[in-house]
């Protein structure tokens, strides 16, 4: 290891990595894999069995003049009762020639950007046109990043905030009406943060659905980000079923990880062809929403590639570089 190698504490990394620079990573990372140019090895993902956290490790490189990227970390729900985030991790970005360590990121700051980034990217693309209420599920913050994420691709108008604990969702609800200067209503309960609106984004780590079928407008697009490893599922059957297109970040991933589709996959209420990539929706190679009634269902559960992306663009900011397309 050489002197020169950066060291970007989760400080430097909110510092250099705004949300809209965010967005643009996540962006070109679904684009790269909608083209087929990054490079995504099967992600590791493995339950403890001393309790309920989950070891993994991501490997991925973006492009031919951005290096390989490795993020190692662990995911720890109960940290949220203590107010901590539930996912703390380390990524180390190497020389795209010679492989040398160029960088060590705080991968818990980057994780939450690039988490809740990908998200907008994903409502931007599959949303219909008019979208400007938020349903949110959640209040941690991964939940906060997402509707900050959003908002920088949709002029929202409002926000409907729920999770279980009340004093967490009114304190995340008075944040956030601060920061965007919209009204955030504190839900009393998940179908009424959800109901009628033309956009929900889960963002919990509960192994039950949050999110029900029967609560979703015509129209409406869901995110979910916490249904990451099989056993894990915000969203019910019958969301499943309702939806004109499920949309994941990687199919092959979504089918070994994503509990949502896994549980889908099993029941047959989804086949395997019916995964729609999102990086095919913003190449225009696939097709998701065909009408503005369609309810649209996107799964996700985290790429090494989105990592890549995100770590190279706080490298770049770094040393002063303009950023990457």
């Amino acid at each position: 290891m050489t002197d020169d190698v950066l060291h970007l504490s989760a400080e430097r990394v909110l510092e250099l990595l705004d949300t809209d620079r965010a967005i643009r990573s996540q962006r070109a990372a679904f684009t790269a894999l909608g083209e087929g140019t990054a490079e995504l090895p099967g992600k590791l993902m493995h339950p403890s069995r001393h309790d309920d956290s989950v070891v993994f490790a991501y490997l991925a490189r973006l492009s031919a003049d951005t290096g390989p990227v490795a993020k190692v970390g662990s995911v720890n729900p109960g940290n949220s009762a203590a107010g901590l985030p539930t996912v703390h991790a380390v990524i180390n970005a190497l020389d795209p020639v010679t492989g040398q360590l160029v960088a060590v990121l705080d991968g818990t700051a980057v994780t939450t950007l690039r988490t809740a980034a990908a998200s907008a990217v994903a409502f931007d693309v599959l949303a219909t046109a008019g979208s400007a209420e938020l349903g949110l599920l959640g209040s941690g913050a991964q939940a906060l990043a997402h509707a900050r994420a959003v908002a920088r691709v949709r002029p929202l108008r409002s926000v409907r905030l729920w999770s279980p604990t009340p004093h967490r969702r009114e304190r995340a609800a008075d944040v956030l009406a601060a920061e965007l200067g919209i009204p955030v209503k504190a839900a009393a309960t998940a179908e009424d943060a959800v109901a009628g609106l033309p956009m929900v984004a889960a963002c919990t780590l509960s192994s039950t659905p949050v999110v029900r079928g029967a609560w979703l407008a015509p129209g409406c697009t869901v995110v979910s980000v916490g249904s990451f490893e099989p056993t894990r599922n915000e969203v019910d059957a019958q969301a499943v079923r309702r939806a004109a297109a499920v949309v994941v970040d990687d199919p092959e991933t979504a089918r070994e990880h994503a509990g949502t589709v896994v549980a889908a996959l099993r029941d047959r209420l989804l086949a395997e062809d019916d995964l729609i990539p999102l990086g095919g929706v913003l190449t225009g190679r696939r097709e998701a929403r065909r009408s503005t009634d369609d309810i649209v269902l996107h799964i996700s559960v985290g790429l090494g590639v989105q990592d890549a992306a995100a770590a190279w663009a706080v490298i770049d900011a770094a040393r002063g570089r303009d950023p990457r397309p």
